[in-house]
């Protein structure tokens, strides 16, 4: 019997995690939404300092392509990331009432 390949197991990790992960993101509530997208910022924050260590530090073009292509992509993520926060949390600012129009001073004679 020959044993499963380490392709093979990290292919269907990748599957459920895909899987897992799309469950997850759709079934919080809006609520919820704004503190998870800070804490997915502050993550892919991370994410590009390890893929510039990653970029400066190999030394084949495909290493190097790879990194700076993961830089761009995170901060991407952050930016949207970003504004979308911004927009939901404009969403619970509470809208300031406009001044009623005065009457004119010759209109009222």
């Amino acid at each position: 019997m020959d044993p499963v390949s380490h392709t093979v197991i990290n292919l269907i990790i990748f599957v459920l995690a895909i899987y897992v992960g799309y469950h997850v993101v759709w079934t919080v509530t809006p609520a919820l939404h704004t503190p998870l997208m800070a804490v997915t910022n502050a993550i892919s924050a991370i994410v590009i300092v390890g893929a510039m260590l990653a970029a400066a530090l190999t030394e084949t073009t495909l290493g190097k392509t790879m990194g700076v292509l993961a830089v761009a992509l995170a901060a991407v993520n952050i930016f949207g990331g970003f504004l979308v926060t911004r927009r939901m949390l404009e969403m619970f600012r509470k809208k300031e009432k406009k001044a009623a129009p005065k009457a004119e001073a010759g209109a009222s004679q």
